[in-house]
């Protein structure tokens, strides 16, 4: 146990040793005290056999099963008009198409180191890296024609480099840019926001702030309204900050980096020319919260027909997993309950890769990233630990 102690009484109490912490502001106008206790537990890896799959939890009727493996890395997962799925690894720096009935046929129709967010728009794919955007049309057999590099200058990423894309209603370019840091007073005005821009790259414009990194988002298909999942700050303790749930609209900010969740003031930092209280006011609250540290990934709004009829309209989100809580949290596909075009309420749709035991504790034969629905209906999941997407259906 280390306890540190700072100006205007601030008191950190941290579970742990060698914890980075958060530099603190050097106008120290809001003097308080804070007892914080932080725990780091790694879950750790199994092998995903096929009795951990098969005991897998999803609501009657639904079946999973392993769809393609040896995959690398698998992170965002796209379907083209045709049904294939294309997918990025950013640690290979590759895009995979696999054809949506046959997973042995595939192909790495792009290499470019960083790749990671990719979007599908009037026969397109554009993939974003850390700080470019590129586009490229795709062939009759799948594969890409010559790309187009869009943008070039996407700010620095430090500690959020997983860029994401897509295309909003209104025909524009949207890309998720998340914060360098856990939180902090960023230099660049684009970090931690949410940008669009016109199909070409021209016309960038910033759409919302104080997104510290919202990596899953999505348009309701009733509303357009676009929702997006904020992951919460680190080292605030095993229950905050929630992974937040926001109703993204043009002009808004979302808290980050001096108020988090549904009011936590961050004792850390003083707003320049302004106060906590203000900014506070100024701040949108999350419409859902889900557990802290979850860390939650890509977002899909069902708009398939194999479900059952009250799936659609709803979303699923995929949680990675944490390693700043005690329990260890996420590690599951959430689904998203919308009522008359609203979220309402938060289940989990898929469990059971987390189970109890192991070095820390805590072991896990997956960690969920990609998400995407299929055109037949059913759902793919991928994991980034073992390679594998899975495919989701619904049997009745």
């Amino acid at each position: 146990m280390i306890q540190i102690r700072r100006p205007a009484h601030l008191a950190l109490t941290l579970a742990l040793s060698a914890a980075p912490l958060p530099v603190l502001a050097q106008a120290l106008q809001n003097p308080g005290t804070a007892t914080i206790e932080a725990h780091v537990v790694k879950a750790a890896p199994l092998e995903a056999t096929p009795e951990r799959i098969a005991g897998l939890k999803l609501p009657a009727g639904f079946r999973i099963e392993a769809f393609a493996r040896d995959l690398g890395a698998p992170r965002v997962i796209v379907v083209s008009p045709d049904g294939a799925l294309y997918v990025s690894d950013r640690d290979a720096g590759t895009v995979t198409r696999i054809d949506a009935a046959d997973a042995s046929k595939r192909q790495v129709v792009l290499k470019k180191p960083d790749v990671h967010g990719l979007a599908i728009h009037d026969g397109t794919l554009f993939y974003v890296t850390v700080k470019e955007i590129f586009s490229a049309p795709m062939k009759a057999d799948g594969s890409l024609g010559p790309e187009t590099r869009l943008v070039s200058d996407l700010p620095d990423a430090g500690q959020h480099p997983n860029r994401t894309i897509g295309f909003g209603p209104d025909g524009w370019l949207y890309a998720s840019l998340g914060s360098t840091c856990n939180e902090c007073e960023e230099r660049n005005p684009e970090n931690a926001t949410m940008v669009r821009m016109k199909p070409d790259g021209s016309g960038r414009e910033i759409v919302a702030s104080g997104l510290r990194n919202t990596i899953g988002f999505a348009w309701e298909p009733g509303t357009k309204a676009l929702y997006g999942w904020d992951d919460g700050v680190d080292w605030l303790g095993d229950d905050e900050t929630p992974e937040e749930l926001n109703r993204i609209e043009p002009g808004k900010k979302y808290g980050w980096p001096y108020i988090f969740g549904a009011g936590i003031k961050n004792l850390y930092r003083e707003v320049p020319k302004s106060s906590l209280e203000q900014w506070d006011k100024d701040s949108e609250r999350p419409v859902l919260t889900w557990t802290a540290h979850a860390s939650s990934m890509q977002f899909a709004f069902y708009d398939g027909a194999q479900f059952p009829a009250e799936y659609k309209g709803d979303a699923f989100v995929t949680m990675h997993g944490s390693w700043n809580r005690k329990p260890p949290s996420g590690y599951e596909v959430l689904r998203v309950h919308f009522e008359k075009g609203r979220p309402t309420s938060i289940t989990p749709f898929v469990s059971g890769f987390l189970t109890e035991g192991g070095p820390s504790g805590w072991s896990r034969f997956a960690r969920p990233f990609g998400l995407a629905v299929a055109k037949d209906g059913s759902l793919f999941l991928g994991d980034d630990q073992h390679g594998i997407v899975y495919r989701i259906s619904y049997k009745g």
